[in-house]
């Protein structure tokens, strides 16, 4: 009897440890593929989580199978905990043309606190766009999730359901990206300008979960459906305008408090484009 007990309290455990693991996510290949760097990238836990790792002889990236022409893209990422700027970790959309259309999140070095995230959206190869955030909690220790809703009215940046930052499409030609993107992410030395990298913490890996996408697939000259699951047939604006909904009522509010943990408080403006940068400021009560 104790021995039964034993075992089955043995194999409840297993299974909790596989849930927090994301045994029962989408898998990797399903979506995306590796594009530079194989023998840096890592799969684990039935490919629902991969690693992507820097030296000195390289870093690796992946990119989504297919192009999206607009979307709901979520990524859970834990950046390296070793200490060091000039290593950069970004998960973003990209044209790949040469006068490319981009939108980023990019991990400038992992040398916090504060750990500054960085936004930036490109048009027709022009940047330029850069916003920078402070977040409230350590990006190392643990998965926290990035997701970009991208369609032709705005691009919304969202932390862990927060937005961050509105990007509205004002119109103008060039000035806001149109061209059909795939979903990127890599782990790269960029200390050419972000500072110097301090090699002796290397390697540094970062780890990626969460892939599915909800986003309208281009098929050749075609949009063939509006979510790249089956059972999201309808249109993608469904999730998007709830999500628009639900920003806009942040918007509509000059500070939006949120308590994380015991007398830990963060209060964050919602910053759209085009006005002064400002960053997300943390305080104790």
């Amino acid at each position: 009897m104790e021995s039964f007990l034993l075992s089955g309290l043995l194999g409840f455990l297993m299974v909790n440890m596989l849930l927090a693991s994301g045994i029962q996510g989408i898998r990797f290949y399903r979506y995306y593929n590796v594009t530079w760097g194989n023998s840096h990238f890592s799969s684990l836990y039935n490919d629902t989580e991969v690693q992507l790792t820097l030296d000195q002889s390289s870093g690796a990236g992946f990119e989504s199978i297919s192009y999206y022409q607009s979307g709901l893209f979520n990524m859970r990422i834990k950046i390296p905990e070793q200490k060091s700027p000039g290593v950069l970790t970004a998960f973003y959309l990209t044209s790949k043309e040469s006068l490319h259309d981009e939108v980023d999140f990019e991990f400038i070095g992992s040398n916090g606190p504060p750990y500054t995230l960085s936004t930036n959206v490109y048009t027709k190869g022009v940047g330029g766009r850069e916003q920078n955030f402070h977040l409230w909690f350590d990006p190392t220790t643990d998965f926290h999730s990035y997701k970009l809703v991208w369609n032709l009215y705005r691009v919304v940046f969202f932390v862990d359901k927060i937005p961050i930052r509105v990007f509205e499409n004002l119109g103008a030609k060039g000035t806001y990206p149109t061209q059909a993107m795939k979903v990127a992410a890599s782990i790269w030395n960029a200390q050419d300008w972000a500072g110097k990298i301090d090699w002796s913490n290397a390697p540094f890996t970062a780890h990626f979960q969460d892939f599915d996408i909800d986003g309208c697939a281009l098929r050749g000259f075609y949009i063939s459906n509006c979510a790249s699951r089956p059972r999201k047939s309808r249109s993608l604006s469904d999730q998007a305008t709830r999500m628009m909904l639900a920003t806009l009522e942040v918007v509509t509010s000059t500070a939006l408090p949120i308590r994380y943990g015991k007398n830990e408080w963060i209060k964050s403006q919602v910053q759209i484009d085009p006005v002064t940068p400002y960053q997300l400021t943390e305080s104790s009560k």
